[in-house]
C-alpha cells in the first residue's frame, strides 16, 4: 500500500521543532519528515491557484495534500446549487498539479442524506477531479447499508472518522480503493493525544484494510494543543518510515 501520514496542517509545535530541520518554510520542514498533509484553512477562506503551486513545488515529488472543501460548499449551501461554486475550487486546487492526493468533503452534523442532494453533487464533482473523494458525514442517516452502496456507486470513500458518531463511522466505507483515517483527538476533541495502546489498535486496523485499498491516509486533527505532530511522528516510526513520500 501507499501509506500517507501527516497532520491537519503544517505548524511545528515548538516543543517538537527539535524533531525538523530548522531551515526552510514551516512546509519545507514538515514535509521533510511526513509525506502528506491535510489543508483545512481551504474551508474557511479560498487560496488561490498560484499559492496551491508555490505550496507543490516547496515539497518533495511524492508528497501529497488532501485539502478540505470550503464550508461555503458543505455548511452554507449544504450541496445544493454549488457547481459555481466547485468549479471556482476545483479551479485553485489544480494548482497542486499531480501533488493533489484527495479531496476531504466534511459534512455538517445536522445533514441528514438525501439521495436527491447528496448524489447530484458527489457526481459533479467526480467528474471535475481525477483524485480520490472522501467524506465525513456526521449525522446518523449517512451509515445505513443502502447509503453505503450509494456512495460506493458514486466513486466516493467515507472517513474512517474518531471519534466516531456511530460505531460504523470508526471504519471506512464507500468506494474502495483509498482509505482515509481523521482522527481528532478522544476524549477531548482536538485536544486528547492518542495513547500507546489507541495507536497499537489504529495500527492494527490501517493493517486491515490495506488489504482492500492501495492507498491509505492517517491524518491526525488533534492539533489545538500539539499532540496531532507528536502522534504523527510516532505512526511514522511504527511503520518504519524512513524518509518522506515512501510507500511502505
Amino acid at each position: 500500500m501507499n501509506l500517507f501520514i501527516g497532520c491537519a496542517g503544517w505548524s511545528i509545535p515548538s516543543r517538537h521543532a527539535d524533531r525538523f530541520d530548522t531551515v526552510g518554510s514551516h512546509l519545507e520542514r514538515y514535509a521533510a519528515v511526513f509525506n502528506a498533509v491535510e489543508v483545512n484553512s481551504s474551508f474557511y477562506r479560498p487560496h488561490q491557484a498560484k499559492t496551491y503551486a508555490r505550496w507543490a513545488n516547496s515539497v518533495p515529488a511524492a508528497f501529497r495534500f488532501a485539502v478540505k472543501v470550503p464550508k461555503s460548499i458543505t455548511h452554507e449551501s449544504r450541496l445544493v446549487g454549488t457547481n459555481d461554486a466547485l468549479c471556482r475550487f476545483v479551479d485553485e486546487v489544480q494548482g497542486l498539479g499531480e501533488k493533489l492526493g484527495s479531496l476531504i468533503v466534511q459534512l455538517p452534523p445536522s445533514l441528514a442524506f438525501a439521495a436527491t442532494t447528496a448524489v447530484p453533487f458527489f457526481a459533479t464533482l467526480r467528474q471535475c477531479v481525477p483524485v480520490p473523494i472522501v467524506c465525513e458525514p456526521r449525522h446518523s442517516s449517512w451509515f445505513e447499508p443502502a447509503v453505503e452502496s450509494e456512495l460506493e456507486r458514486c466513486g466516493i470513500s467515507r472517513v474512517a472518522a474518531d471519534p466516531a458518531v456511530v460505531p460504523s463511522a470508526a471504519n471506512p466505507g464507500g468506494s474502495p480503493g483509498v482509505a482515509y483515517f481523521r482522527l481528532h483527538g478522544s476524549p477531548q476533541m482536538y485536544h486528547s493525544a492518542y495513547g500507546e495502546d489507541q495507536m497499537t489498535e489504529l495500527v492494527g486496523r490501517i493493517n486491515a484494510v490495506a488489504i482492500q485499498n492501495t492507498s491509505v491516509w492517517c491524518i491526525f486533527d488533534n492539533t489545538a494543543a500539539g499532540a496531532a505532530t507528536v502522534n504523527a511522528l510516532e505512526m511514522r516510526e511504527r511503520f518504519g518510515a524512513d524518509g518522506p513520500g515512501r510507500s511502505h
